[in-house]
């Protein structure tokens, strides 16, 4: 009986990394996350240094999704939402993040438990406060002005994501 698994053990990280070379890699990488079914009730949180790239992907995300006109960056309002036919996305950054009674105070805690796509940057900034993530996307800049993209499925959604872009993959 001692050797019975936790539920974190039996079930592996799913972890996959890519290069993106320029913008266009990182436009058909949000291009290919935006196909898959299992996107429309996801939580993504975005990891990474200032100039990463992680509001660029957002953008492309959206984009791709079919969001229109101007999408600001939520580092000063935290949160910005965008509403498609069948479908409310919440893009977050935390950058700005001081206090958990802000959390309260703008009622996240309701965005977070309603239907739809929540993108969230700075998530560390929130710790403690954010369900476990789905898909978590981390974006380091290398010297050659490339990307390194390393996602992680948290969730049985975020492995489907990860597997609906393996199948994409040429």
């Amino acid at each position: 009986m001692g050797n019975e698994l936790t539920a974190a053990e039996r079930h592996a990280t799913i972890v996959e990394t890519r290069v993106l070379r320029d913008e266009s890699a990182t436009q058909a990488l949000a291009d290919a996350l935006s196909r898959q079914p299992a996107l429309r009730h996801a939580c993504i949180t975005l990891h990474g240094n200032l100039g990463a790239g992680k509001t660029t992907f957002v953008r492309h995300l959206l984009r791709a999704l079919g969001v229109q006109g101007r999408i600001k960056s939520p580092t000063y309002a935290v949160v910005e939402p965008h509403e498609l036919p069948g479908l409310n996305i919440w893009h977050f950054d935390f950058y700005r993040f001081n206090d958990p009674r802000e959390w309260e105070d703008a009622g996240l805690r309701d965005l977070f438990a309603s239907p739809g796509l929540k993108l969230c940057e700075w998530p560390e900034k929130a710790a403690g406060l954010l369900p476990v993530a789905d898909l978590s996307l981390t974006l380091e800049a290398r010297a050659d002005e490339s990307r390194l993209a390393t996602l992680e499925a948290g969730t049985a959604t975020g492995a489907a994501l990860l597997q609906g872009l393996k199948e994409l993959q040429p």
